[in-house]
């Protein structure tokens, strides 16, 4: 059987054990089945030829293989129908294993022309045949009909199954690209908390430094005017209660949305330009003396930009507090039509000989080139030529977050 297999080209697939065993008792039964009627004349017969015998086995046995090989058992059959409808004796005027295999040929026949040329061939070969056996009409149309019905009946059932298994497909295909599109989401969502993590990072670092910075600063001037100018220790004291309570409200806003059981003056917004006075005034308690300056007209800035522009500033004169050893600092606000450029100057010392202006402050300004690029814009950041430190940012007036 396998050669007659490789001789037709045919190489079915191997189903799995469970379907492969259902089919071969599915074939078997069906072979049972169209044996009954075949061999039911055999009873009644007034004459059986081996030769008879031989024949009506070849229209059922090779229908327990038509599964595997449809196009080749359909051929087979053929020539044994053939066969028994010359021998005729005994015969069966139905012959049942050859509808069963133009039903299976249509139905699992993998090449269009093996099955259309199959039937078309049978069609021709019908009406010569009904001639030589002097058929009426109406036998005719019986013998005509039939084996189109059944190539009919199996046509149908290869459509409704290959619309079954393209539904089938779909949907798997509707579950991978949800699965694909779940994942991509939790990507997103796991950048998301990313960002949002090094956001808040950045903002720990800023409301701490500059804190810090500020009592720091205070503390040690502390011991120097306390027996001097009692007065001034009492301002120095208050400047360090300030500034601890300051970054304690902060850090309570920043971290409070990640509380839902924390009241709405927990979760109020973070500090903007518009807190921009109190924060010159309160560094300007120091050493530092700070004048802030703003030229234009002022403009209404995305949120994330608006937060942005305070901690570049307050980044920014922590650094002068604490690397800069400066008596003065500027923060000038320059407003034109596209974009806000902030500048923080200090006459301060500097930066060693040969190092990049972004060392000075640390990771302060990598944190301020950070935020200006996650903003859109861009910052610069270096010593003066005649002395002193300047930054500077340039936030366009429309967020545009970097990629």
């Amino acid at each position: 059987m396998s050669d007659l297999l490789r001789g037709f080209g045919l190489r079915p697939r191997p189903p799995s054990r469970s379907r492969a065993g259902d089919g071969r008792l599915v074939d078997v039964l069906v072979a049972a089945a169209v044996a009954v009627p075949v061999f039911v004349p055999f009873a009644t017969a007034p004459q059986v030829t081996p030769l008879g015998v031989v024949f009506n086995l070849g229209t059922v046995v090779p229908l327990v293989w038509r599964r595997r090989a449809p196009f080749a058992i359909a051929l087979v059959v053929a020539c044994f129908t053939l066969a028994v409808s010359l021998h005729d004796r005994p015969g069966q005027a139905l012959q049942y294993g050859v509808l069963v295999a133009i039903y299976t040929l249509a139905d699992l026949g993998r090449n269009r022309w093996q099955r259309w040329g199959f039937i078309g061939a049978l069609m021709a070969m019908i009406p010569p045949g009904a001639l030589v056996n002097g058929n009426d009409a109406g036998e005719f149309m019986f013998t005509l009909l039939l084996p189109m019905t059944a190539f009919l009946l199996g046509t149908l059932a290869r459509t409704a199954r290959e619309r079954s298994d393209a539904l089938v497909e779909r949907s798997a295909q509707l579950e991978r690209e949800r699965e694909a599109l779940e994942r991509e989401r939790a990507a997103e969502a796991a950048r998301a908390a990313a960002e949002e993590r090094a956001r808040i990072a950045r903002d720990m670092h800023d409301v701490l430094a500059h804190a810090v910075s500020i009592m720091v600063v205070q503390a040690e001037a502390g011991p120097v005017v306390v027996r001097s100018d009692p007065d001034q220790a009492e301002q120095v004291f208050d400047a360090i209660a300030d500034a601890g309570r300051d970054a304690m409200a902060q850090l309570r806003r920043m971290l409070g949305v990640l509380k839902e059981e924390q009241d709405h003056g927990v979760r109020a917004p973070q500090p903007t330009l518009g807190a921009l006075p109190g924060l010159v005034e309160h560094v300007d308690r120091t050493q530092v003396q700070v004048r802030l300056t703003v030229e234009g007209v002022s403009r209404d800035l995305p949120s994330d930009v608006d937060v942005a522009a305070y901690r570049i500033v307050q980044e920014a004169l922590t650094n002068t507090v604490k690397h800069a050893n400066a008596r003065t600092a500027e923060v000038r606000l320059r407003w034109t039509d596209h974009e806000l450029e902030i500048t923080v100057t200090d006459d301060g010392q500097g930066h060693e000989e040969g190092e990049p202006g972004w060392r000075r402050g640390g990771d302060g300004l990598i944190g301020i080139r950070e935020r200006v690029g996650a903003c859109g814009g861009t910052a610069e950041a270096g010593p003066l030529p005649g002395g002193g430190f300047r930054v500077v940012a340039r936030l366009p007036h429309t967020a545009t977050v970097a990629a």
